[in-house]
């Protein structure tokens, strides 16, 4: 079966677990950027772990089937349109062929995620079906969908698990107005003064409209760098270092003004410092946030950051136990 996209939404593209074993190669991990919520989209239609599902962005898309099957939208809260009839969010919906699946207007966030029964069967790339547009990698045709494509769908299985009609409330990610958001610092946060890592892990910060799968810039107090004078092969500004790799989550400070979150799309190395690292754990609350929201980058150390990423780990095993 396929899906017919009538409109495409903003940047609605097809998205999994992601791509791993290149980043050292320049190829980013990729892979949906709110993971929770599109695992729960692959739980509610009886989809296996890393299934591919459809990612959108603000605005999401109109689309048909052409035979019967089975949706779910979880993610940032939109309202969810069958033949232009309200459905609940995080449920399982039945759609008959030729149903038409249309959304309205988000209401927080920036991400919310369409699972479909069978998996979005686009070919695997280097070992995933994640987009990554700006190699033109993955997902269909390697970027974002447009109107009147025809995206296929791969054959239902048989449902491992005992079939979830809705998610359980407490299930249910957040989307809140303010983000304490862990950080663990360095590599190179004693390039900062006093002042900009103060203002860095203590300040609050605004995220600004500049935000995409590469990265979310953030608006604040500055966080400024010392002035010493540059290796050899570093560039002018403060901030610059001979170049080195960026661990995902990096967050750099161009000129010491606004923090750069980089994200699962972004680059694997260049010249600016990295003043501190997202936690893993932490990394899918950024599709959860609107421009405007607040947030403040909170250090943790090595063992908290552990224990955080063990406890979304038994997160994600509840959803599939």
């Amino acid at each position: 079966m396929s899906l017919e996209i009538i409109t495409p939404g903003l940047a609605t593209t097809v998205q999994d677990r992601g791509r791993f074993g290149y980043y050292r190669y320049g190829i980013p991990q990729g892979g949906a950027m709110d993971q929770y919520a599109a695992t729960l989209a692959n739980r509610l239609v009886g989809n296996t772990p890393d299934a591919a599902v459809l990612e959108c962005t603000y605005l999401g898309p109109k689309l048909t089937t052409d035979a019967d099957t089975v949706v779910a939208v979880t993610g940032a809260p939109v309202p969810v349109l069958v033949n232009s009839e309200p459905f609940a969010q995080n449920t399982r919906v039945e759609l008959r062929a030729g149903d038409e699946l249309s959304f309205g207007v988000i209401q927080g966030g920036t991400k919310f995620f369409i699972g479909i029964a069978g998996g979005i069967d686009v070919p695997m790339a280097l070992g995933s079906r994640s987009t990554y547009p700006i190699g033109r990698i993955g997902g269909l045709e390697g970027r974002a969908l447009q109107a009147g494509d025809v995206v296929p769908v791969g054959a239902r299985g048989v449902e491992a698990l005992p079939r979830l009609d809705a998610v359980p409330e407490e299930w249910l990610p957040e989307y809140p107005r303010t983000f304490a958001v862990r950080v663990m610092l360095g590599l190179y946060d004693h390039k900062l003064t006093a002042e900009g890592l103060a203002n860095l892990t203590g300040a609050e910060w605004t995220l600004t409209p500049v935000a995409d799968r590469m990265g979310l810039r953030f608006d604040g107090p500055g966080a400024p760098w010392r002035d010493e004078p540059q290796p050899f092969g570093a560039g002018q500004d403060p901030s610059n270092i001979t170049d080195a790799g960026y661990p995902v989550g990096s967050i750099q400070i161009p000129g010491g003004t606004q923090p750069i979150v980089l994200h699962y799309d972004a680059v694997s190395g260049g010249g600016y410092a990295q003043a501190c690292t997202v936690i893993s754990a932490d990394m899918d609350l950024f599709a959860r946030m609107a421009p405007g929201v607040k947030v403040r980058f909170v250090p943790v150390t090595m063992e908290e950051a552990l224990n955080a990423r063990a406890e979304r780990r038994a997160r994600f095993d509840r959803v599939w136990s």
